[in-house]
């Protein structure tokens, strides 16, 4: 389900005001967020907060197109050297992994758009949604900021299936330039 990003961009920015370009390319770009990062505040790591094996429940299931029961790594990350410049939660069905890919992935502080590149991993991202939302507790204290966040939910595609469901998000004060 890949949604109209202008659409849902206007749609912001009728309730928070006009967004930045690099705002808007952040929440529309269907490539690796990693790469732009780069190249905007050069080359940025990641910090692995958690990184674990989860039973996949009906709803995260359902988004990713696998049974209920089956396997998924749960990965939270924040993408940035000197500052959280992105709030990162992936899910990624483990039974549609090679081993070379589960290896880096569990190693977690290489970023996903990185992992690909490197196995020449053939893939395109639909984005689902593009909101904006209060910050929990968490966020709060990972950017230091009460301000509301953009978020945007994608889906990494390969072959057909769904190999990686991410949700990225920063805080609308980030990136006004």
């Amino acid at each position: 389900m890949d949604i109209n990003v202008m659409d849902e961009i206007k749609r912001i920015e009728k309730v928070l005001g006009e967004l930045s370009n690099t705002q808007k390319i952040l929440l529309a770009t269907d490539g690796s967020v990693t790469r732009i990062l780069d190249v905007l505040k050069g080359h940025v790591g990641i910090k692995t907060l958690v990184q674990e094996s989860q039973i996949a429940d009906l709803e995260i299931a359902e988004k990713l197109e696998i049974n209920p029961g089956d396997t998924v790594n749960y990965r939270v990350v924040i993408i940035g050297t000197k500052e959280p410049l992105i709030h990162a939660i992936s899910y990624i069905p483990v039974d549609r992994l090679n081993n070379n890919f589960k290896e880096d992935l569990i190693r977690a502080d290489i970023p996903i758009g990185r992992i690909l590149k490197k196995h020449n991993v053939e893939s395109r991202r639909e984005v689902e949604s593009i909101a904006m939302e209060e910050p929990d507790q968490q966020l709060k204290d990972i950017f230091n900021t009460d301000s509301m966040m953009l978020t945007r939910t994608y889906n990494i595609i390969r072959n057909g299936e769904i190999l990686i469901r991410i949700k990225e998000t920063f805080p609308i004060t980030s990136f006004t330039k």
